[in-house]
């Protein structure tokens, strides 16, 4: 017999997840970890970014109080005060991910490094360990591009910026996917001068004119982005020398160009595990395709192709899918068309379904949407109209929506059930918002779809002729 039920490897969000919902099973699990419990989200990702951007908006707001007649002096930044509130939303959130409360569910907690030494076993700390299924859940690490001298100076990425001991005097950043904007974002708030350079551009899965009003936003609040251009190297300072033949100079260099999948020390060949460079080769649920003991799930898994989808409410869903499959033998397939995605920074910039762009690529016939914040009463009450809220409707039913604003990501959940479950747009017009909010917007949005037929002149001779009639 297996030593173990389930094996899984990992104990970021999804590996956690998946081996509290079978050790509450009465799965005998053991959850194997070589680094920080809790993975990248509490540690070095989502939690102490979050934590940081809370800090870097409250500056924000006392810099722009002067809107509501009230006269606040410059915000001073207690660098040292500002890493202890960071350290200590990670300390309150780590007790929810330790090794006591995972023993206390019944999981075994392995502190060591796994590696495959057959289909059905891998070695940690030198003991064999078999087990009836697995799952892989290792998630990945930063991906450091090969530009001359970047090996020479130090640098930072998302794994050690929070441990900085002094504030940036101007901050460099390679990348403008989500970490890079909200990390240019949140050291603007706390005083840093900050440049960002991305060599497409910024927000590329991102609705394009929803990212031009983000664009507009951060440049104005002093963040030079340089978009389109590449860094050709890096000298020592650090300075970056563009394509373009620009140099720009600063005092500290976070890379944010990306991540790459942690596989390397797995040694998966030997378990007949195929993987790809974005991740682990799966099908449509997430069972590898070489090995059938073994799932993969959060953002090491590579489902046909499709690539990785790095959040961390993914690798929870992924998990609801892994159990179904592993567990109780259900099928159970992946569904990312109603997938949220939000960039945190101030306003915040949220997605889900299908842009623009991508509607129309797929040979789509759509119509677009849109209700600008400056039109919204609780946005004029708060001195703060930035952003729109744009839908993408096909065939009367909302299959894509966008939208940037302050609290954009509270706002993006209210359509992900309509574009899952196909809610007409018809049916979508009688919801009915509180007073004053920023959801509004949405309701607006979609109640202009029906404007000009409302209004119409065949509805006007309509209601003249009912208004001869008796009651």
């Amino acid at each position: 017999m297996p030593d173990y039920g389930l094996i899984v490897i990992g104990a970021g969000a999804a590996g956690l997840s998946i081996a509290a919902g079978a050790a509450q099973l009465g799965v005998r699990v053991a959850l194997i970890e070589r680094g920080r419990m809790g993975g990248d989200c509490l540690n070095v990702g989502c939690v102490p970014s979050k934590a940081l951007l809370a800090a870097s908006h409250a500056s924000e707001s006392a810099r722009h109080a002067h809107r509501f007649g009230i006269r606040l002096p410059e915000p001073v930044v207690d660098w040292d005060a500002v890493r202890a509130h960071v350290q200590g939303v990670i300390a309150e959130i780590a007790p929810n991910d330790s090794e006591a409360r995972f023993r206390a569910l019944g999981a075994e907690v392995i502190r060591g490094e796994a590696r495959f030494v057959a289909p059905d076993a891998v070695t940690v700390n030198g003991r064999r360990l078999t087990a009836r299924r697995f799952v892989i859940a290792t998630g990945t690490t930063p991906s450091v591009p090969n530009i001359p001298g970047l090996a020479e100076i130090p640098y930072w990425t998302n794994e050690t910026l929070f441990d900085l001991t002094e504030k940036p005097s101007h901050l460099l950043i390679m990348g403008g996917g989500p970490i890079g904007l909200e990390m240019a974002d949140a050291f603007a708030g706390l005083g840093c001068a900050v440049t960002l350079v991305e060599a497409a551009a910024i927000a590329g899965r991102d609705d394009p004119e929803l990212v031009a009003g983000l664009r507009m936003t951060l440049t104005a609040r002093g963040i030079a982005i340089h978009e389109n251009v590449a860094v050709a190297s890096i000298e020592p300072g650090p300075e970056l020398l563009l394509a373009n033949g620009q140099r720009i100079a600063g005092s500290h260099l976070l890379v944010a160009t990306g991540r790459r999948p942690s596989l390397s020390s797995l040694d998966l060949d030997a378990a007949g595990i195929p993987a790809t460079p974005r991740g682990i080769a799966t099908d449509s649920g997430l069972r590898s395709i070489g090995n059938k003991r073994v799932f993969a799930a959060g953002d090491i898994a590579d489902p046909q192709g499709i690539g990785p989808r790095a959040f961390t409410h993914v690798a929870g869903y992924h998990a609801g899918i892994v159990i179904k499959r592993a567990l109780f033998r259900l099928p159970a397939r992946l569904d990312y068309s109603a997938l949220p995605r939000v960039t945190y920074t101030s306003p915040e910039l949220a997605q889900v379904g299908m842009t623009e762009a991508v509607a129309r690529a797929a040979g789509l016939n759509v119509s677009i949407l849109r209700w600008p914040l400056s039109e919204n009463d609780r946005a004029a009450a708060e001195r703060d109209t930035r952003g729109l809220v744009k839908l993408v409707v096909a065939k009367g039913r909302v299959i894509g929506a966008g939208i940037l604003a302050p609290g954009a990501g509270e706002m993006i959940g209210a359509w992900t059930l309509p574009i899952a479950s196909r809610t007409k747009l018809s049916t979508l017009a009688g919801l009915i918002a509180p007073y004053p909010t920023r959801s509004e917007a949405g309701k607006r949005a979609v109640g202009s779809h029906f404007l000009a037929t409302l209004f119409s002149d065949r509805t006007r001779k309509l209601v003249r002729l009912l208004g001869r009639l008796p009651w």
